[in-house]
């Protein structure tokens, strides 16, 4: 159980042809798969608060350039604005690499930290990451659905104050490791992205203020050490919904199995 094999080194010229074919399959899907995409539009009242989260921009991380942390506020700018007033209405996707488009230097996209087999990497467009972290955790509170989330497969860092559990979030790599919310209900969404100084901010708003909550809860949390030798962490993310009459239901929304990228007992300097 939880026995997740030793990480296998591919060529960079494999990865570059298989990130281009899974690109090219997924742009096809966009097309095909019979999926009907949340879009801008213009927007139904949706002026009922029902979640509100933010996360630091600025993470001072060892052996990380700091400037990668500058350059990723400018990424989540671009990522953002694609996504002002966009509605989910009922029976619609949101994807966000469908709203978002390839992050590329020629759109204004700075290189950024990205995670590659684990190692530390820089990219444009790097650091989006921290956005369907957001999303992901944006979602979880709320009745959309998770219809496609991509788990972090290393854990790089340390926990160093963590605010949320580990794995309660979502990577992103164009355009095939997407982050997908669909609306089951009869309700429309709207969420609302921005920055201030310090915070990558968002909010959940819809056109009806419905009665019941819900939070997340980390259960079976665990670290294993793997026959090869490296370590593992797990753990699950249970969402629950907390009814008007008070009663509640609870739902698995994803297992994470991550490789770590530091000694278990490692502390912050």
């Amino acid at each position: 159980m939880f026995e997740i094999p030793r990480p296998v080194q591919r060529s960079r010229i494999r990865q570059l042809l298989g990130r281009e074919f899974h690109i090219a399959r997924r742009k096809i899907n966009w097309i095909t798969g019979g999926r009907t995409w949340a879009t801008r539009s213009i927007a139904p009242m949706t002026s009922h608060s029902k979640f509100r989260h933010q996360s630091l921009i600025l993470r001072p991380l060892r052996g990380v350039d700091l400037q990668l942390q500058h350059n990723k506020r400018r990424n989540l700018e671009l990522a953002i604005a694609r996504m002002e007033g966009v509605v989910i209405r009922p029976g619609e996707t949101f994807s966000v690499w469908k709203l978002v488009g390839r992050p590329t230097r020629r759109k204004g996209y700075l290189d950024g930290l990205v995670l590659k087999q684990g190692t530390i990497s820089q990219g444009p467009g790097g650091g989006l990451c921290q956005l369907g972290n957001l999303l992901f955790w944006i979602a979880g509170h709320s009745p959309l659905t998770i219809t496609e989330r991509w788990r972090h497969g290393f854990d790089v860092f340390p926990d160093v104050n963590r605010s949320i559990p580990f794995g309660a979030g979502a990577t992103l790599a164009y355009n095939y490791v997407d982050l997908q919310l669909t609306n089951h209900t009869p309700y429309c969404f709207r969420i609302q992205l921005w920055l201030d100084d310090t915070h990558l901010q968002g909010e959940l708003l819809c056109d009806t203020d419905y009665l019941f909550t819900y939070r997340l809860e980390e259960r079976h949390h665990r670290i294993k050490q793997q026959v090869w030798g490296g370590y593992s962490r797990h753990n699950q993310i249970v969402q629950i919904r907390r009814n008007r009459d008070g009663s509640c239901s609870e739902k698995l929304l994803v297992e994470n199995h991550a490789l770590m990228m530091y000694e278990p007992l490692l502390t912050a300097a």
